[in-house]
């Protein structure tokens, strides 16, 4: 920051971008919809009146389910202003998973378009927001039910430790938690990411949900760099190319499925990508003849990054310049800031080569989990992250995955829980046992495979026949990708199922 804090650091931050940047577009959307800092800064305040005259201020929880755009950066900057905590809801989310958010958060107010507000409770407090009114370019008309025109938010002084986002993962079972931040953490992402430093201009490409902790905790320094944010509401190979081309981004940014579906776009070879400087891919681990591919036809430098929801979006990374062992076969050593370790289940550190859970230390983890006590003080310890992975330590000092304390697997870079997946499908009437096991995939890093003792040996379901049952329960990206039927599912010596026989035979597959 270029002066001392005197309020909510993105109250601040925003008041000083549009002080800095004027009428530079601060987001442009994909129909070439544009609003200024200055507009973004006035229409945050006016909102963030409108919210104090509803009386949301400290202590109190506005909740968006709004597709990522301006209507949401507009409802969080106003809700900071006023010292309100932000709990964003993903819209892909289906009616029961918005319903497990509303009720994990208990917000005082949430703001929804009708198509998002499936699921709420019908006592909850929803102003409903209508997104094509903010389309245009008169931006007086953003949020224009919530606005007191002309007016300022009351101040509100700077508080270091007071509730700023909250940020979804899911838990075990796949329930929702709530990781949440504070002013400090998103100061100390700032730092970590940039070196705390105030831009100059350029473009950069949001191509993740506002509620990903990628938008929420990360929005400040974005918007103190001065680039035009380009916001891909629904992420397209062909609309990122288009962006990288026309705008002569300097790096491409996701994870490894969207690498992978960028060389496969038609015409990918003969587009001029000669910006590109670097891939940086988040979510984990990539597989290693993705990047040798993406290396050569990008003909830039691969970077995989490790980190998850509770880390606040760092953690570890490869080098740019790193050797084929490191590139190809590890998540890379700590960034800057941060220090990493393998411990054994009494949290002893392990020598190098020896699995165990994986540990963060850094400065930009969660607070805790949002209403959670007991699942806060099983994931931070004395000032260190469980991330609930399991890794090794190479001779090099690089790390390497080994797999998950749990079951969760990364499908396109989102999480998903084998048991909440279980627990719809199993309803199936032509499902005896259901286990949802891993299996990689080349674009997707890992998908899903349903694994039915079917009610009938003779008409067992179909993939069609499970996707079709949970449509209504389940994200798109939860369902599996495969369907594999047996006569029993393993179970192991406890009597309980045996998930490393069923993952082994769709690894080695």
């Amino acid at each position: 920051m270029s002066a001392p804090r005197v309020g909510p650091l993105l109250a601040d931050t925003v008041g000083e971008a549009s002080r800095r940047f004027g009428d530079r577009a601060a987001f442009r959307l994909a129909d070439g919809t544009e609003l200024s800092y200055r507009d973004l800064n006035r229409a945050s305040d006016e909102v963030a009146a409108g919210l104090a005259g509803r009386g949301l201020g400290p202590g109190n929880v506005l909740l968006l389910s709004l597709p990522s755009g301006l209507e949401y950066a507009v409802g969080y900057l106003a809700a900071a202003k006023v010292g309100a905590t932000t709990a964003g809801a993903n819209p892909r989310l289906r009616a029961r998973e918005r319903a497990l958010i509303v009720d994990a958060v208990d917000p005082d107010l949430i703001l929804a378009t009708d198509a998002l507000a499936d699921g709420i409770p019908g006592d909850r407090h929803v102003e409903v927001v209508d997104v094509e009114s903010g389309r245009g370019t008169d931006p007086t008309r953003l949020l224009a039910g919530l606005r007191r025109p002309g007016e300022v938010p009351p101040d509100v002084p700077a508080d270091p430790d007071r509730p700023t986002c909250i940020c979804f993962t899911s838990g075990s079972t796949g329930d929702p938690r709530g990781a949440w931040f504070t002013d400090r953490q998103l100061a100390a992402i700032h730092t970590l990411d940039t070196g705390g430093a105030w831009g100059s201009g350029g473009h950069m490409v949001s191509g993740t949900a506002f509620a990903h902790v990628g938008v929420m905790t990360k929005i400040g320094w974005q918007l103190a760099s001065g680039a035009t944010i380009h916001v891909m509401d629904r992420w397209t190979a062909s609309g990122l190319l288009d962006l990288v081309e026309r705008y002569r981004l300097p790096a491409v940014n996701g994870v490894a499925a969207q690498i992978s579906l960028l060389m496969q776009e038609p015409g990918f070879d003969e587009r001029d990508l000669s910006c590109v400087q670097s891939i940086v891919v988040g979510a984990g681990p990539s597989p290693p003849a993705l990047v040798i591919e993406a290396r050569e036809r990008f003909g830039a430098p691969y970077s995989i990054r490790y980190s998850s929801t509770e880390s606040g979006g760092t953690g570890l990374g490869t080098a740019l310049d790193a050797d084929d062992e490191e590139a190809l076969h590890t998540v890379g050593r700590p960034r800057p800031g941060v220090a990493a370790e393998v411990r054994d289940a009494d949290g002893q550190m392990l020598p190098a080569g020896e699995v165990g859970d994986l540990w963060l230390q850094t400065p930009s983890a969660m607070s805790g989990y949002w209403n959670d006590p007991g699942g806060s003080a099983e994931a931070l310890v004395n000032g260190w992250l469980r991330t609930g992975d399991l890794a090794q330590v190479d001779d090099s000092g690089c790390f390497r995955l080994a797999g998950r304390v749990k079951e969760m697997y990364i499908r396109g870079g989102y999480n998903v829980y084998p048991l909440e997946v279980e627990a719809v499908l199993g309803t199936h009437p032509s499902v005896a046992q259901v286990a949802v096991v891993p299996r990689p995939d080349p674009t997707m890093g890992e998908i899903g495979v349903a694994v039915v003792v079917p009610t009938d040996p003779d008409h067992p379901p179909t993939l069609g026949d499970l996707l079709e049952h949970g449509h209504d329960d389940l994200s798109g990206y939860k369902m599996p990708g495969d369907i594999r039927i047996v006569d029993r599912l393993p179970l192991n010596a406890g009597d309980k199922l045996d998930r490393l026989t069923l993952a082994r035979h769709e690894t080695d597959a």
